[in-house]
């Protein structure tokens, strides 16, 4: 008998399932203007704002 893959494993609500595929997680670079070194942020932000996320300093 052969194994079920786990990505064939669903969501018992497709609805909260569907809702997370609006998010994406954003990574930034950010360079310190001390040291010149660069540190990251990270958010999780809707699809929609993820041009507002980038632009902002």
């Amino acid at each position: 008998m052969a194994k079920a893959a786990k990505t064939a494993i669903k969501t018992k609500d497709a609805k909260a399932a569907a809702e997370a595929k609006n998010w994406t997680k954003v990574i930034r670079a950010v360079r310190s203007p001390k040291t010149g070194a660069y540190t990251f942020k990270e958010a999780i932000v809707h699809k929609d704002k993820v041009k507002q996320f980038l632009a902002q300093k």
